[in-house]
């Protein structure tokens, strides 16, 4: 694992960060000693959005007012 000292860190930072971003990781050195490590992050998985559709409408499926009126509720939620 490649090292650097903190002051080449420093002014090589991007282009240290586009070596990272490539997988590679790099350990920062102080002095000559180890005192932290660039590593790649790992990637987040989102959730398909279609998904995520197809859920809010299964759930809206069979709901409703049930015979209120939204008038009503608006009416009600004032007086509360």
């Amino acid at each position: 694992m490649p090292a650097v000292g903190a002051y080449q860190a420093k002014t090589h930072l991007p282009e240290l960060l586009d070596r990272v971003e490539k997988g590679e990781r790099i350990v920062i050195t102080r002095r000559g000693v180890p005192v932290a490590e660039l590593i790649p992050v790992e990637p987040t998985r989102g959730r398909d959005s279609g998904a995520v559709v197809d859920e809010i409408l299964a759930f809206q499926r069979g709901r409703g007012l049930q015979g209120d009126r939204i008038a009503d509720l608006i009416r009600e939620g004032r007086r509360e």
